[in-house]
């Protein structure tokens, strides 16, 4: 059984990446990006087998759903996938919502609608949680679940959101068609094995039709975890090769937490977080060797001021930026072992961001930077993905079981 996916908003190819290391065939990869656009196809012509098979799509998601054939895959869809632009609502951001013209929530609830898919599943940034857009989020989340109960051309998105609000907690739903049970949930991409502390919202949706129970996969990785490896048994240490001398003393503000942790007498259950200095392993030194990766070249000018410090060596990454006219910010730096910062190169940033080592990233540095600032750690996408991916199969296996999806096909076909 092969599963379908459309994603949307695919930037430089993190989401849809993690979608397909899932089992997902893409059946379009939608960005208005060049560049981004570009990365993927200069991939695709280094034969890179994860997007080779992508159909990419350079333009507007609202231009490419008002011209898609809909038709042959309306219901049939396994799931649509994409991060609407994080501008209207990122900390860095002019924090519009709804007023920015990049509020690109309107449109994914339109190609749901349209497409009827399986599942879906939205990722956006953790400042769409603030006090501030709390009712325009609540609104977002209910066209989500109700995406045909569609805003009427001269209302307000304020009188649409009470008129979904009437209709959620109204006793009888009479002529609703397409609904979706949905579970917004905010992670941390350091607890599922991402070398990044990189908190982000994912809206996960399955189609209200299908029996499925679904909850967001367990955290796999901890800081607790991290911590006993460097202050209890020092394995962390010993495997980057540092000596006990070289070793920094533990923090003050950890001291307590390291002694709990030393008097449990075991280790924790789950994996460490993963470090700055665990996804650099292997990659030279640039300001010393330069061109033995892909994308990793020494980038000069980096200076920390307030807010931006850069990326301690042994803790995971700060939230890598896509900043502003394509300028990082210093939470693009890392932090020497002698204090001194500097900019991570491309490929130092690609490992946080879990892209493999053979994904190349077109245009400037600052160019790139931007894409990756932008991107979907590709671990974590995998993650959500797979675990979508298992409960529709399991949906699937239901079905032959009990026949239905041999009598589904042949309604399909009449």
């Amino acid at each position: 059984m092969s599963l379908s996916s459309i994603e949307l908003f695919a930037g430089a190819g993190g989401l849809a990446m993690g979608v397909s290391l899932a089992g997902f065939r893409s059946h379009s990869v939608v960005e208005w990006d060049k560049w981004a656009c570009d990365t993927v196809r200069q991939n695709q012509q280094l034969g890179y087998p994860l997007v080779c098979d992508w159909p990419v799509v350079e333009g507007d998601v609202r231009n490419w759903v008002r011209d898609f054939d809909c038709s042959a895959l309306e219901g049939n869809l396994d799931l649509v996938a994409g991060g609407p632009p994080c501008q209207p609502f990122s900390m860095g951001g002019k924090h519009k919502a709804h007023q920015d013209e990049r509020d690109m929530f309107p449109v994914t609830v339109d190609v749901i609608r349209r497409l009827k898919p399986r599942a879906f599943i939205v990722e956006n940034v953790k400042g769409l949680t603030r006090s501030s857009f709390h009712n325009y989020y609540q609104y977002i989340l209910l066209q989500l679940e109700f995406p045909e109960l569609s805003r009427c051309p001269d209302e307000s998105w304020a009188d649409h959101h009470q008129r979904l609000q009437q209709f959620k907690t109204a006793k009888r739903r009479g002529g609703v068609g397409l609904t979706y049970n949905i579970l917004p949930t905010l992670v941390n991409a350091a607890n599922y094995g991402v070398p990044q502390k990189r908190e982000r919202v994912f809206i996960v949706g399955f189609r209200a039709d299908l029996p499925v129970r679904w909850a967001f996969p367990r955290e796999t990785h901890s800081l607790a975890a991290l911590l006993h490896d460097q202050w209890v048994t020092g394995y962390y240490w010993e495997r980057h090769k540092v000596s006990a001398r070289r070793r920094p003393a533990v923090p003050d503000a950890l001291t307590n937490t390291v002694a709990r942790l030393r008097g449990l007498g075991l280790p924790p259950m789950r994996a460490p977080w993963q470090t700055v200095r665990d996804a650099l392993v292997g990659l030279s030194n640039p300001e010393k060797s330069e061109g033995d990766a892909a994308n990793h070249r020494f980038q000069g000018g980096a200076r920390v001021y307030p807010g931006h410090t850069g990326s301690p060596l042994d803790l995971p990454a700060k939230t890598l930026k896509a900043g502003d006219h394509g300028v990082p910010g210093g939470e693009n730096m890392m932090v020497r072992d002698d204090g001194s910062v500097r900019y991570f190169t491309v490929r130092e940033s690609a490992r946080i961001q879990t892209f493999p080592d053979g994904y190349a990233f077109h245009g400037s540095w600052s160019e790139a930077m931007r894409q990756l600032g932008n991107a979907v750690p590709v671990t974590l996408g995998r993650v959500v993905a797979a675990s979508v991916a298992e409960h529709l199969l399991n949906d699937d296996i239901r079905r032959v079981t009990t026949g239905q999806l041999a009598l589904e096909t042949a309604m399909a076909h009449a």
